[in-house]
């Protein structure tokens, strides 16, 4: 069972990590590139800013964004913004996706994302998360992979293995992790590719931030996997 509330605390310490962080910048580093091809790290802190307030649309039950063009419109025009207003501007957004989260709710109910997906309510603040935890390894400011929680590890490659589930452009695969754990994903027909690896390169791989060079396979090349 998801368990919203201490999702929220996590986001909550996630956040003020990244704040943290990101307070010993400059202005000359925001402009910098990050690890996302075409993104600054402006480009990164205005997402982070703008996907807070639109999980609070998707918790208050309007749309996520007024459209694709408007999301990515937000964030070219935030970008270019000095450090201070990122921080402040983070920091308030986070807040507000705080009091939003902390309002009587039924969390069971159906809510609806970007691009027609549907999830739980309850599934919003891991959701949330992500998009902090992975984020703040975008960045490229010395938080790794290796550095990100052991629960949120965890629970983040059960939720991507379960959303390439099914996947008809990826194969039939068996995650390993260096724990014993194990995880079928992909087609269901045929043999299984049996992916084996430290769970932060799994993680990378499977979130699209490494390569996968890392990780061994029972059976020829690492598949290549779809964009998120």
């Amino acid at each position: 069972m998801i368990d919203h509330a201490h999702d929220l605390v996590s986001v909550r310490d996630a956040t003020e990590r990244l704040l943290i962080a990101a307070a010993k910048l400059d202005n000359a580093s925001v402009t910098q590139s990050s690890r996302l091809p075409g993104w600054t790290r402006g480009h990164v802190l205005a997402h982070l800013s703008r996907n807070a307030e639109a999980l609070v649309n998707v918790l208050e039950g309007r749309p996520m964004y007024a459209s694709a063009h408007a999301r990515d419109a937000d964030i070219e025009r935030d970008a270019p913004r000095p450090l201070a207003a990122h921080l402040a501007d983070l920091r308030d957004s986070a807040a507000r996706f705080q009091a939003a989260g902390a309002e009587p709710a039924d969390w069971s109910r159906t809510v609806e994302l970007r691009n027609g997906v549907t999830d739980s309510a309850s599934r919003v603040p891991f959701r949330r998360w992500v998009e902090v935890e992975l984020h703040h390894v975008d960045l490229g400011i010395g938080y790794e992979l290796e550095d990100l929680p052991a629960e949120f590890t965890r629970r983040e490659i059960d939720f991507l293995t379960a959303r390439f589930r099914g996947h008809p452009d990826v194969p039939a695969l068996l995650i390993e992790e260096d724990d014993g754990r194990r995880s079928a994903t992909g087609r269901s027909e045929g043999a299984a590719i049996t992916v084996t690896g430290r769970q932060a390169d799994l993680l990378g791989w499977l979130a699209g931030r490494r390569d996968g060079s890392r990780l061994s396979v029972n059976d020829g090349a690492l598949p290549a996997l779809p964009p998120l």
